[in-house]
């Protein structure tokens, strides 16, 4: 496979088969950039994956992109806001020691009440 960064799937890619609708997944918005999904182990009443169509593995990469970012950023405050009460926060977890478990770009978006300082 070439430059990841480039390439617009990944076939073995967890996130580019949901994308692909290979993987079923609880789709709450998509548009020809990205597709948004509920997170399988919400951790917030309001649980939301957003993630680009086109392969990119993390963050660092989307913001190659900056019209790409700017619209994920988009699209979850219009997901906070259809979804919950319109507070919301935005994780981009980059790397294995943060967090990353699937290495294609996604956004967390936590909504729907309180959200304790610290936590995820």
């Amino acid at each position: 496979m070439g430059d990841t960064a480039t390439d617009s799937r990944d076939p073995d890619c967890l996130f580019c088969r949901i994308v692909a609708g290979e993987i079923p997944s609880e789709r709450v918005h998509e548009d020809d950039q990205v597709i948004a999904f509920k997170d399988l182990h919400p951790q917030a009443a309001v649980h939301v994956l957003v993630v680009p169509r086109e392969h990119r593995r993390d963050v660092r990469e989307l913001a190659e992109r900056p019209e790409l970012l700017g619209h994920v950023a988009s699209v979850a405050e219009d997901i906070a806001s259809d979804l919950g009460d319109g507070d919301f926060r935005l994780i981009f977890n980059t790397g294995e020691s943060a967090g990353q478990t699937v290495f294609h770009v996604h956004a967390h978006v936590l909504a729907g009440g309180p959200l304790a300082e610290g936590e995820m």
